[in-house]
């Protein structure tokens, strides 16, 4: 070493690194004998964890949204912000009808358009 340097200060490490052996080293004991599916199933519900898996997509299907999808012909997109009670009430509208989304805004728009007409 040259006289400019100055010695790094010791970090404690030197003695326990000495005397380190990897072989010592034990591997861990197993947690345990593995749970019967059964059985983890059992414990997930009783701790309320919901199960990913797609055979339990059926209950969360009839939450699902409708699909309104036809071939109509109608290729435009319009969006608009509306409050939410807005847009239920227009598919309930749509629903009740049995009409598409679009078709409903087609019959909205005319009826309007006759509404001005005679004003």
């Amino acid at each position: 070493m040259s006289t400019t340097m100055k010695d790094r200060p010791s970090l404690g490490f030197g003695d326990e690194l000495d005397d380190f052996d990897p072989a010592a080293w034990t591997k861990p004991e197993s947690p345990g004998p593995k749970l019967a599916p059964e059985e983890t199933r059992q414990a997930a519900e009783a701790a309320g964890f919901r199960s990913r898996e797609p055979g339990r997509a059926e209950a969360s299907a009839a939450l699902a949204p409708q699909q309104r999808r036809r071939r109509t012909g109608r290729n435009v997109q319009f969006n608009i912000k509306t409050r939410a009670e807005t847009i239920k009430a227009f598919t309930r509208i749509a629903d009740a009808n049995g009409w598409g989304l679009g078709e409903t805004f087609e019959r909205a728009t005319e009826l309007l358009a006759r509404e001005n007409a005679t004003r």
